[in-house]
């Protein structure tokens, strides 16, 4: 029997999961509506039935690893009103190179009312997610917004020891930088999250942000809604900005849970109870 070696360079690479989402939002003087519906790759939306618009975006992929690119845009004309959610938390396995990509564009035009509401991201050992989330709202829009990070599922006995993080957040209106926050997080993950100017020892945190008309007012409220947990809340003339440190996601959760109960009417999205 002949053997054929296999030339190096005639090894399939890796196989990375690519996804795009965009869609559109208008009012048509009865209510919101769909404008733009696109959806390619890894990336699908639904839009489930309901008093209000919700889209909820769904990986179908099953998780992140090392060079998968995902990029969502969300748009609304003025006047309409959607929540946008994930159908689930978001995983990000371990990189054996390139570090996942996740790209994500949301705009609100004048009047208009966008809740960013997504499940958690777990972060597992050996991890790398380059994460840019860019915001531009227009003069009276409102927006409030989540962003929570899970480092192992304690439950499960997971420690994250390494990875990488690189997390951009910025937030503009009509073109003015508002607000920006940026995190990087590399090397001995567990040793710097158990430092007290980083984490305290928690293993899942959350920053909540709102801006738009009468946000200020719920500041109070936002604090006692906050008492108790390893939280605080601030207003900084523009923006209501929350920080929450938690030992695990199910008590990230329960905290977020009743910050978002104040800073929006009804329930959380029908998602977030499943």
């Amino acid at each position: 029997m002949n053997f054929v070696p296999v030339r190096l360079d005639a090894i399939t690479a890796p196989q990375r999961a690519r996804g795009r989402l965009d869609l559109a939002f208008k009012h048509d003087g009865k209510g919101t509506r769909l404008a733009r519906f696109y959806q390619e790759g890894c990336l699908k939306a639904r839009l489930p039935r309901g008093p209000t618009m919700e889209a909820v975006a769904i990986n179908i992929s099953g998780g992140i690893a090392g060079g998968d690119a995902l990029d969502i845009a969300v748009t609304l004309a003025p006047g309409a009103e959607v929540s946008f959610t994930t159908q689930a938390a978001e995983r990000i396995y371990r990189a054996l190179d390139a570090p996942a990509r996740i790209h994500t564009r949301l705009t609100a035009g004048a009047g208009s009312s966008l809740h960013y509401l997504p499940q958690e991201t777990i972060l597992f050992d050996g991890f790398g997610l380059d994460r840019v989330l860019e915001i531009e709202i227009a003069t009276e829009a409102i927006f409030l917004g989540v962003e929570s990070l899970v480092f192992g599922r304690l439950a499960m006995g997971e420690v994250v020891r390494g990875g990488f993080l690189r997390d951009r957040i910025s937030l503009r209106r009509q073109g003015q930088l508002l607000w920006q926050d940026s995190t990087r997080l590399e090397g001995d993950i567990a040793t710097k999250l158990d430092h007290p100017g980083v984490a305290a020892g928690g293993r899942a945190l959350a920053s909540i942000f709102a801006v738009g008309p009468g946000i200020s007012g719920q500041l109070d409220a936002l604090r006692t809604a906050l008492a108790g947990a390893h939280a605080g809340a601030s207003w900084t003339g523009e923006i209501l900005l929350a920080r929450i440190l938690a030992p695990d996601a199910a008590a990230l959760r329960r905290v977020v849970a009743k910050a978002l109960a104040v800073l929006r009417p009804g329930k959380l999205p029908r998602v977030w109870h499943g």
